[in-house]
């Protein structure tokens, strides 16, 4: 394409009306070329959100790493609270660093299928922010499952932890539970982990 001639003012120059409809075209033409470079990004987003909501994403998410769940009576059981961290308090209060907080459960066992009854999360107060199984799941021998909470996600706050209630048919290694926290104070970057504690019963003889 060939730009065509252009009548010219009382200088020879072109006419401020051409240049102005000349300009009005270019910054259409740009304005499309970034839509058309954004649009992919635009559909990504909504389903990167959707892949948060809680109830039913391990199930999907994870469906290679699970298996059914055993007929047979669950004779073992156990619970883990794991500490972590969606906001930290720096500067005596006055300033907050925000993480995304990922918990990963691990079925320790090469053998046994381990049972998840129960992912909870809850806020500093105490309070119950979200559950993430709508029934119990199974784990294969060695498989893993995550549950990944985005650093916008502040519900939590600086004293958030989870509670995962586990079963078992019979006798099995113990589970591992551990959450990573990743996120970015100024320039720089940061990524810790949080491991899970045994609930368990103290006080008694």
């Amino acid at each position: 394409m060939y730009p065509l001639p252009q009548p010219s003012g009382r200088a020879g120059g072109p006419k401020h009306a051409i240049c102005h409809t000349r300009r009005k075209a270019v910054a259409s033409g740009v304005g499309a070329w970034l839509l058309l470079l954004l649009f992919p990004l635009l559909q990504i987003q909504p389903a990167a959100a959707q892949g948060n909501a809680p109830g039913g994403d391990i199930e999907r998410n994870f469906a290679a790493s699970l298996t059914a769940v055993p007929a047979e009576p669950l004779a073992v059981s156990g619970a883990f609270y794991v500490p972590v961290y969606s906001s930290v308090s720096m500067a005596q209060g006055k300033l907050r660093a925000d993480f995304s907080v990922t918990l990963s459960v691990h079925n320790a066992s090469e053998t046994r299928v381990l049972v998840l009854k129960r992912i909870a999360y809850f806020d500093t107060s105490g309070k119950m922010v979200e559950s993430y199984l709508k029934s119990a799941i199974a784990l294969k021998p060695f498989s893993t499952i995550e549950v990944f909470i985005p650093s916008t996600d502040v519900r939590g706050g600086t004293g958030a932890n989870f509670v995962v209630d586990w079963a078992a048919v019979g006798e099995i290694a113990e589970p591992v539970t551990e959450a990573l926290m990743v996120g970015s104070i100024g320039a720089g970057h940061y990524a810790f982990i949080s491991q899970g504690r045994p609930v368990r019963l103290v006080g008694k003889n």
